[in-house]
């Protein structure tokens, strides 16, 4: 069986749409699966179980992405075709079956991608890394003390909290409930996500420097280990949601209700007047201590 899975551009929608490729997984063991997806994404792939290949779509103007994945998926004939960008493409293959998503949905991203192939209840998000990875990040974490995960950077200024509020936060966890913990600061790669996370890495001497130094699956085997993760809402969110860590996502002016992480323990903290200043240091603890205790 052949399956064709074209997942999103974006970092943060394409885990939200592992769930789904786990369902396909399971549901269909002895299919092979080739995702479609954008540059950002294709390390949250690689090591995914039944993957055929990775078609990687760079955003190019006026859609022109899309006729190298047509050129690529019409030589062959495909079993089942899911799309989650609700793109043409999917109508101009040839497949026994499709499954493509509509716009105008409502509620929480995962219930929206659940619904292209009618799962009930939707299921969350998974990570895959590989021996390696898990290997890498062992050598990374310090031996019998906790890791306090925090990832200051994200796709856009008014999403970010500021860098000085991390800190803070930082040194009353490790006074009140993970003593003796260790800050790991995270970040992409790039000189962009290098200057917004500097600040924070700075004022935490001794913080293990994962700034753009791991591949995707590297960070998720790392998050996996760690005992505390607390970010904006990013890409690096739900991986660390997905990687099972207890991770507390901040929000601003995004939608809490629709992008907050999914994972075993996961919560969303939104500030009240929509901003990240309005979110304080005393919420973020008190939210990261009820994520602790479970």
């Amino acid at each position: 069986m052949r399956i064709l899975f074209i997942t999103a551009n974006r970092l943060g929608d394409a885990i939200l749409s592992t769930g789904l490729l786990d369902h396909l997984i399971h549901a269909y063991p002895a299919a092979r699966i080739t995702v479609a997806c954008g540059p950002v994404a294709e390390g949250v792939f690689h090591h995914m179980p039944s993957l055929d290949r990775i078609i990687v779509i760079p955003k190019q103007p006026f859609g022109r992405h899309w006729l190298p994945l047509w050129r690529t998926a019409v030589a062959r004939r495909w079993d089942l075709v899911v799309d989650i960008r609700g793109s043409a493409l999917s109508f101009l293959v040839r497949t026994r079956q499709r499954a493509v998503m509509r716009g105008g949905g409502s509620g929480p991203k995962i219930v929206q991608l659940a619904a292209v192939l009618g799962v009930h209840p939707a299921p969350p998000p998974v990570v895959w890394f590989a021996p390696e990875d898990a290997a890498r990040a062992a050598a990374l974490s310090p031996p019998g003390r906790p890791v306090i995960v925090l990832a200051p950077t994200a796709n856009w200024a008014p999403k970010i909290w500021p860098a000085e509020r991390f800190v803070d936060l930082f040194h009353r966890l490790t006074a009140t409930c993970l003593p003796g913990a260790i800050p790991a600061v995270i970040a992409g790669p790039g000189d962009t996500e290098a200057a917004m996370a500097a600040p924070v890495l700075h004022a935490l001497p001794g913080a293990i420097d994962l700034i753009g130094r791991l591949s995707l699956p590297g960070i998720a085997a790392f998050l996996s280990r760690s005992r505390l993760f607390v970010g904006n809402d990013s890409g690096l969110m739900h991986l660390a949601a997905a990687a099972g860590v207890p991770t507390l996502g901040l929000f601003g002016p995004t939608s809490a209700a629709e992008y907050a992480p999914v994972g075993r323990c996961a919560a969303a903290l939104k500030g009240r007047e929509k901003t990240m200043d309005s979110l304080s240091v005393d919420a973020a603890l008190e939210a990261a201590a009820r994520l602790l205790a479970q």
